[in-house]
């Protein structure tokens, strides 16, 4: 088992594993990399907001990892993993295939979570996958035509009624989203659009409490507040049951159990740990928290299998954890990969340094905000150009980020801002040097904030730097 030809086996194809499997590629591991995900796309969960909206398409969000593995000397599988055995250093396949691993990385991230609220699960529409994105458009647009048509008032406001249950980033995105994209759908249609009803409800008092966006509350609720059809919210109140026509709920310190009539519930409230990790319960022992993620060491190890690195969603660094989000899973990606080159050479092993370079946070169509280590905060345009820009430019390899970006920028030029025949040519010239002016301005931000974040990027033509150069002050 311990030969040349045992393989480096990643399980789950997201930040971490897709990260961790290119560095390797990118840095001429010696031995045989199998990266295994059940899905034959990555998705870009970030901007499955702009998938939705149709600000970008699916190969943006959507690229396939036989494109983003092209040229590597990694194996892609897709397959799922149904069974880890961590003391036989052994793992087994839906399809039946198993595979003796030298080392394990896990990244398989978590799943939706629904605190047990009744009916949640089979009526509320979760928002993590291009099938979500889908169903969910499918939906919607099927409601504001049933409320053009139907004669109905309590029909109408409950076709029009969108209920967005958790307020922390993903909330407080969707909502902002829908409020401008629904509007629009529903003007198409010949519909008023301020029947339209976006309603944010959330356990705790306050949105974003406890997230690193915490500090962009106030940018948030402005936003919230400003879109086509303002948000509503409903803070501090505990959602109970979940069915096709209602939202029912329940305020802190109140009995009584008050309904939302609405056949749209958006639910983007908790996660829940991943059922391949919940399986190695009995093998970890103690060594996992309250909800059953393992403790890994500051080398993002099991400490009682030393062979099994895991990060993200799925993991936890007991020394100091870190926030579950895209750009600390990748920049784990990279130090996973540095620790197994270091153990393939024989070297000491480093504990892994991520670190938050800024929030982004898309709060509308064609609105965003991009808050740069707290000390630069650019919103509007801007802000969504900058965090467009920057997203696009993470993702995983430079020629999948050249291709996306650069059909998103020409989308952005010839398509988004196309002018009225009826403009008046110095009407249009006007328009034309504005918009100009400010999409410059905002390329230029665009550039700081990719230098900001993206210093950990695998490269093929040279090998990732060995130490991250420390951006904060």
């Amino acid at each position: 088992m311990n030969n040349s030809t045992t393989p480096t086996i990643i399980v789950g194809g997201g930040f971490v594993g897709l990260f961790t499997a290119l560095h390797l590629s990118h840095r001429h591991y010696p031995h045989p990399i199998i990266l295994i995900d059940p899905q034959e796309r990555f998705v870009f969960k970030p901007l499955l907001y702009e998938y939705l909206t149709g600000e970008m398409q699916d190969e943006q969000v959507f690229p396939s990892y036989k494109e983003l593995l092209e040229g590597s000397n990694v194996t892609f599988v897709q397959d799922t993993v149904t069974t880890i055995e961590l003391q036989q250093q052994q793992i087994t396949l839906a399809s039946g295939l198993n595979y003796h691993y030298r080392h394990l990385v896990l990244g398989v991230g978590n799943i939706q979570g629904y605190f047990g609220t009744e009916g949640a699960k089979e009526n509320a529409f979760p928002f993590r996958t291009q099938e979500d994105a889908i169903n969910l458009e499918r939906h919607l647009r099927d409601c504001l035509q049933k409320a053009c048509q139907t004669e109905n008032a309590q029909e109408r406001d409950r076709l029009l009624t969108i209920a967005v249950v958790g307020a922390g980033p993903s909330g407080v995105e969707m909502a902002a989203t829908l409020a401008d994209l629904l509007p629009s759908w529903y003007g198409k249609l010949g519909g008023n659009i301020q029947k339209i009803k976006i309603v944010l409800i959330n356990h705790g008092t306050e949105i974003l409490s406890g997230d690193v966006n915490a500090h962009l509350r106030e940018t948030a609720l402005e936003a919230l507040n400003s879109r086509s059809v303002p948000v509503a919210l409903r803070l501090g109140v505990k959602v109970i049951a979940v069915d096709a026509n209602n939202l029912n709920y329940q305020q802190k310190d109140h009995q009584d159990i008050e309904q939302l009539s609405t056949q749209t519930t958006i639910w983007t409230a908790g996660t829940a740990t991943n059922p391949l990790i919940e399986s190695l319960g009995d093998s970890l022992g103690d060594h996992k928290n309250k909800h059953g993620l393992p403790f890994v060491t500051s080398t993002l190890q099991l400490s009682e299998f030393p062979e099994v690195f895991a990060a993200g969603d799925c993991a936890v660094v007991e020394e100091h954890p870190f926030p579950p989000v895209a750009q600390i899973a990748y920049q784990q990606g990279a130090d996973i990969a540095d620790n197994l080159m270091a153990l393939s050479q024989g070297k000491k092993l480093q504990p892994a340094d991520p670190s938050m370079r800024g929030t982004l946070m898309k709060l509308g169509i064609n609105n965003g905000v991009a808050d740069l280590f707290e000390k630069i905060q650019v919103t509007g345009k801007a802000g969504d150009l900058i965090r467009n820009g920057t997203y696009l430019e993470l993702l995983p390899t430079p020629v999948h980020n050249f291709k996306a970006t650069t059909n998103w920028l020409t989308d952005e030029i010839f398509h988004h801002h196309s002018v009225p025949q009826t403009e008046t040519k110095t009407s249009k010239q006007n328009r034309n040097a504005i918009w100009l002016g400010g999409f410059i301005a905002a390329i230029a931000l665009v550039v700081v904030g990719i230098i900001l974040w993206h210093d950990r990027e695998p490269s093929p033509q040279q090998e990732p730097v060995e130490q991250p150069v420390s951006l904060t002050t």
